[in-house]
């Protein structure tokens, strides 16, 4: 019975994270690419069952929609089934990611913003421009993804697009790769005076969230990168993690190696037992502070335009990332 309601929330899941009407067929491929084990005659029977209780809704060839009381359904389930899922997805997102600063090959962590493209304008551009700018994003570079391409576990709806931000748990699998271990504390927001960062002013552990603490601060309107770029004064996106003390040259070697890859993130690396920006630090161990990937997109919010954002939303291998100044260039290809 536990085996049945899960696939049942499963189904539930990909139409609530795929914003548009989806198939039987399509809603199978997303349960197997996610490990799944399931056949399209067993959703077809399942979505059968949702119809009858009102979750779900038949909409003949376009598919099935998830109903108000099946998103509710979906998201209380969501909520009990990750409570600490945020720091378990962390790590196995870290341990994925293959990208290899050397060679340029391998993937990244991505973070997704769905948006509609003319709901983005010049000032739009200018602003994240400006954020790339300033070094508050996760390095130079970012992906899109058309509508009807499915990236990691959302199909992405059509007449929007899907902006990639890179995720700085990147950096956590670099590390990895070479023998370092990254203890991920929190996300917080940084505040700037006269483009300095002072002191984080609010923080979330990951493991205590099953939401990322930036999609969290970003939504509610408590960041302020307006600000950061325009006069110096506001708050940032940012993460504190930890290293074992015995590693610092190697995490520096890595960051600077990242920096010239388009990706480095790493605001500032303490010494062993430095307490950073007011947070301590075991005596054996050494601080971080890395900048948020998502923090680009703060800029739609601030602006007034709510976007639908989920960090740590999958894989990209690097080549098809691009440079923040072609950003609209690669909008008008689309």
């Amino acid at each position: 019975m536990e085996k049945r309601e899960r696939k049942r929330l499963a189904i539930l899941d990909v139409l609530s994270a795929g914003e548009r009407p989806l198939g039987s067929a399509r809603i199978t491929d997303i349960l197997v690419a996610r490990g799944m084990e399931i056949s399209d005659r067993t959703v077809r029977l399942y979505l059968q069952e949702l119809d009858r209780r009102g979750l779900t809704e038949n909409l003949g060839r376009r598919g099935r929609r998830i109903t108000a009381a099946g998103m509710r359904e979906a998201d209380e389930a969501r909520v009990l089934e990750h409570i600490g899922f945020l720091s378990g997805k962390i790590d196995t997102m870290a341990y994925r990611a293959d990208f290899d600063p050397s060679t340029y090959t391998g993937n990244v962590v991505l973070n997704l913003s769905l948006v509609r493209p003319a709901d983005i304008t010049r000032e739009h551009r200018r602003l994240i421009g400006r954020v790339f700018a300033k070094g508050y994003a996760m390095g130079k570079m970012m992906a899109l993804f058309e509508p009807g391409e499915t990236f990691g576990t959302t199909v992405i709806p059509e007449e929007m697009i899907g902006i990639g931000t890179v995720c700085s748990i990147t950096l956590n699998g670099v590390l990895l790769r070479h023998g370092v271990p990254t203890v991920s504390r929190f996300g917080g927001l940084l505040e700037l005076r006269n483009s300095h960062p002072t002191r984080f002013v609010e923080i979330i552990s990951y493991d205590g969230t099953s939401i990322d603490p930036l999609e969290v601060f970003i939504r509610s309107g408590m960041a302020d990168y307006i600000g950061a770029v325009t006069t110096g004064n506001g708050r940032i996106g940012a993460s504190f993690r930890e290293f074992p003390a015995e590693s610092i040259e190697t995490v520096h070697a890595v960051a600077a190696r990242l920096e010239e890859t388009g990706l480095g993130s790493l605001l500032c690396l303490g010494h062993p037992g430095q307490p950073i920006f007011g947070v301590p630090v075991g005596p054996q161990r050494a601080g971080a502070v890395i900048i948020g990937g998502l923090n680009p997109m703060s800029i739609f919010e601030e602006t007034g335009l709510r976007i639908h954002s989920r960090a740590l939303s999958g894989l990209c291998n690097f080549r098809r990332l691009f440079h923040y100044s072609e950003f609209r260039a690669q909008l008008d290809s689309l």
